[in-house]
């Protein structure tokens, strides 16, 4: 198997190529990046036009929100399966790529978070959601995180959405616009952006009487990287053109 890394001059793409470069079982391919042509990860030259992936059996997305689609729509011409980790899809977008991408193969495997401990606790919140009045959910990542909320927060809020009806007595008056949070599905989402943190989030759940919190915490980049070469292994076999998440994968639906 052949994987290339789109977005390899960025910190994670550059983690990833290196990651595949030293898995068993996967060679790594061809790197594409237009903002870090000529330079070099993994012994690899990454070069700046989408036509590199040619060749390639899985390309991994690691990118940004602005040209994620553009770039799914390549790898989709080229018939290449697709893993993203870029950030920025919620359900709008995925069915977005639904369209876009059509029937498979190949397939695209959009994965909110890579952390195994992050998917587990996105389906604790689920698990626990329909037993509690309401839910509120917490991210708070490095600030240099393009985006807010993340892909996780939008995630867990629609599972959690999905899984129970939000019930508080009071909906308080925001004296500063936004301090409720954003409003995902009906349950508040927060975003915290600090120098020093990685990626960590905590969903709260409450009932009269009692609380119940979740949380999970990264503290160095390393923890996506198996998560994302158990994608890269697994994406072709997919059944379903497009997939979100790791559950499947993990035997947590």
């Amino acid at each position: 198997m052949i994987a290339g890394v789109s977005g390899a001059g960025g910190r994670m793409g550059r983690l990833v190529a290196q990651a595949i470069d030293e898995a068993a079982g996967i060679d790594l391919g061809p790197l594409y990046d237009p903002h870090h042509v000529g330079e070099t990860v993994a012994g690899r030259m990454i070069e700046g036009e989408p036509e590199a992936m040619e060749g390639a059996d899985v390309v991994v997305e690691f990118t940004e929100p602005g040209v994620v689609m553009a770039n799914l729509s390549a790898w989709r011409s080229l018939g290449v399966h697709a893993v993203v980790g870029t950030s920025g899809f919620d359900g709008a977008r995925v069915d977005e790529v639904r369209s876009l991408w059509g029937d498979g193969p190949p397939n695209c495997l959009i994965v909110p978070n890579f952390s195994i401990g992050a998917v587990v606790m996105m389906r604790l919140a689920e698990l626990a959601a329909p037993h509690f009045a309401a839910a509120e959910v917490i991210e708070l990542h490095h600030d240099r995180k393009a985006d807010a909320p993340s892909g996780t927060a939008l995630a867990t809020a629609q599972r959690i959405a999905a899984a129970s009806e939000q019930h508080r007595a009071v909906d308080s008056t925001e004296l500063v616009p936004g301090a409720r949070g954003a409003d995902a599905g009906g349950v508040p989402v927060h975003a915290v952006r600090l120098p020093g943190l990685v990626a960590h989030q905590e969903v709260l759940l409450g009932s009269t009487g009692e609380t119940l919190t979740i949380r999970h915490d990264t503290t160095d980049r390393a923890a996506f990287l198996p998560g994302v070469l158990a994608a890269v292994r697994a994406v072709s076999a997919l059944e379903g053109a497009v997939t979100v998440g790791l559950e499947e994968l993990l035997g947590l639906q």
